[in-house]
């Protein structure tokens, strides 16, 4: 893959997987999240899922902040298999699971997005459609 800056269409490959990164996991963003999106959220269960979902969507949002990629354009089959508690920390990763040219300039980057928690098991997936600029 070039400069991981400059990602474009044709840098990634099927099957190829991209650390996202960690984040973890603190009382504090939970029960401020919480009281502010979750009301009536017992915080004793862990993370609700939409914070599980804005944790995943930073660590992604960071990792493609300079990739050629114009816009994601859907997020689908989200998976929540687990609400993470105070302390854990999250590591996230994307497989490209396919490719699609759109004509010279452009091209849709299908990927499998997972949270996973210190022992390896899934938190969190999804599914991404993302437009990506060709060289």
């Amino acid at each position: 893959m070039s400069d991981a800056l400059h990602v474009h269409f044709e840098d990634l490959e099927n099957g190829q997987v991209i650390q996202l990164g960690a984040v973890a996991v603190d009382e504090p963003a939970i029960e401020a999240f919480a009281e502010r999106f979750a009301p009536g959220w017992d915080v004793a269960y862990g993370a609700p899922d939409a914070m599980t979902y804005a944790l995943w969507s930073r660590l992604a949002a960071e990792k493609a902040a300079g990739w050629a990629q114009s816009k994601v354009l859907a997020v689908d089959g989200l998976r929540f298999m687990r609400n993470p508690p105070a302390g854990e920390l999250l590591r996230g990763r994307m497989t490209v699971m396919g490719k699609d040219p759109v004509g010279d300039e452009k091209g849709i980057v299908i990927a499998q997005h997972d949270l996973l928690d210190e022992g390896g098991r899934l938190v969190f997936s999804c599914l991404t459609r993302a437009l990506f600029v060709r060289r």
